[in-house]
């Protein structure tokens, strides 16, 4: 079957689905929007039951990431995901989503080849340019402070 480019071209359009930028966008602006939305609640909740204001946006980052963690392993964080996209992915919630993940898939392997080689095989490479950018930075700024 020889197919010309420009055939292919039209089988191509005919299968794939109409672009929903504007629903996209929307979803992952509300959907961003409200998970921010409870941070900062939380963080409030924190400062009212007695916390200083760095403990509290820490005890915010680590319910974030055991909600985030826990909706994974419920299913829940992808049936979000599909309405809410990249708002889903900024925030701190979708970090421990991306460790989660690869974590739930591979547990059958086993503890060792399984969730612990796999756990970050996609979040490992933001923590190491992450952390890499991180200290570059900080030369950077040590060398422009000392100037």
């Amino acid at each position: 079957m020889n197919v010309t480019i420009e055939e292919y071209s039209s089988m191509v359009k005919k299968a794939s689905p109409n672009s929903r930028i504007i629903r996209d966008c929307l979803g992952a602006f509300f959907i961003g929007g409200l998970i921010c939305i409870i941070g900062q609640a939380m963080t409030d909740g924190y400062s009212l039951i007695g916390y200083d204001i760095k403990d509290a946006r820490c005890l915010t980052s680590v319910t974030l990431v055991f909600l985030g963690a826990l909706f994974t392993a419920f299913g829940w964080y992808d049936n979000i995901a599909k309405i809410g996209g990249a708002g889903t992915l900024v925030p701190i919630t979708g970090f421990s989503n991306a460790v989660a993940s690869p974590a739930m898939e591979f547990k059958s392997e086993g503890y060792i080849p399984g969730l612990g080689a796999k756990m970050f095989i996609i979040a490992g490479p933001v923590i190491v340019y992450g952390t890499v950018a991180s200290v570059l930075y900080g030369l950077i700024l040590l060398i422009i402070k000392s100037v």
